[in-house]
């Protein structure tokens, strides 16, 4: 009687273990999100309950023409996931926050902030549509080997944060406009074919590089624009003293001041931001005015930023080091 009484416990035990716990074939590779309801799910925040955790196989989202007004935040165990807008100036998603809404400050204000890794996004707009009342960020990145391709990044001051060391991020066919220091941080990032559209005169990134990362903001290919009016913009001021930025053939218009870098009201910033440029072109490259302080490459220092084992690899020994408390 009593092995009969243990059965039946285990086999309910069984029964009610797989209810719970969802079936092998209910996690799919591909996952449809769409506002009217005819997808999987409504929103973005919902589809992460059907990927699962730390996967070893590819995931695809693909996200319908609409507008999704949500925070979103893509957790850090969620990895090889590739989300993909039906268009890319139809596809948006948006959230209002300022960081002088409850003194929520900068960090708290992202539209989408992804902590997860090995994520690529394709044809989608990520805005903040808050009011130019303060900070206000659109993107927040901390998760590392994220590539984002024909996006669009909208918002006013501080619209794309890159927000931790020793990560590495790729932008292709970008467009990303703000208004002060609208892209800004620590990571290190390549910037390839963007356009970067200032909405304001003031400072274009605000990189904060840490000194014992050689490479942290890459801009290549890209195209400097401007609103009507505006015609005092900064290449970049630096966020940390080591900031390091470099522009290497790219457009620029004639709203890019001639001195071209602020030391950010700080002298001694001048000994230490790595700050460069290279066969640009438009009104705005003429370096003949350009601040002391900042480097003209040659041909040869200009080329390494072609090397993906030069950008980023340096910056994969670092993170390493880091984790084994190596110190430099």
């Amino acid at each position: 009687m009593g092995k009969t009484v243990r059965r039946k416990g285990l086999l309910a035990c069984l029964l009610l273990w797989a209810c719970l716990l969802p079936a092998a074939g209910q996690w799919k590779d591909t996952l449809v999100v769409a506002r009217d309801g005819t997808g999987d799910y409504r929103t973005l925040t919902e589809a992460m309950e059907g990927i699962r955790a730390f996967m070893d196989y590819r995931v695809t989202v693909l996200v319908r023409n609409g507008l999704y007004k949500e925070k979103v935040v893509l957790p850090s165990w969620l990895q090889n996931v590739e989300f993909v807008g039906e268009d890319a100036e139809k596809t948006v998603i948006t959230y209002d926050d300022h960081a002088n809404i409850n003194r929520m400050g900068t960090f708290r204000t992202y539209t989408f902030k992804v902590e997860g890794n090995d994520i690529t996004f394709r044809n989608l707009t990520i805005e903040n549509n808050a009011a130019p009342l303060g900070q206000a960020v659109a993107l927040h990145t901390e998760g590392d080997r994220l590539v984002f391709i024909n996006c669009r990044f909208l918002g006013n001051q501080d619209t794309v944060y890159t927000g931790v060391a020793g990560t590495r991020l790729y932008f292709k066919n970008c467009y990303i406009e703000g208004t002060t220091d609208f892209i800004f941080g620590p990571s290190t990032a390549l910037f390839e074919g963007c356009t970067l559209h200032s909405k304001r005169n003031s400072y274009i990134t605000a990189a904060s590089t840490p000194a014992d990362v050689p490479v942290g903001y890459v801009f290549r290919g890209c195209r400097l624009t401007a609103a009507a009016g505006v015609d005092k913009v900064y290449l970049g001021r630096p966020w940390r003293p080591y900031a390091a930025t470099v522009f290497i053939g790219c457009e620029m218009g004639s709203h890019i001041c001639p001195q071209g870098w602020d030391n950010w009201r700080n002298a001694e910033n001048e000994k230490t931001a790595r700050y460069a440029e290279y066969g640009n072109t438009g009104e705005g490259a003429d370096t003949t005015r350009r601040v002391k302080w900042a480097v003209r490459l040659t041909a040869a220092e200009a080329a390494r930023y072609d090397d993906w084992d030069y950008l980023f690899e340096a910056c994969s020994k670092w993170r390493r080091n880091q984790a084994l408390g190596v110190r430099h």
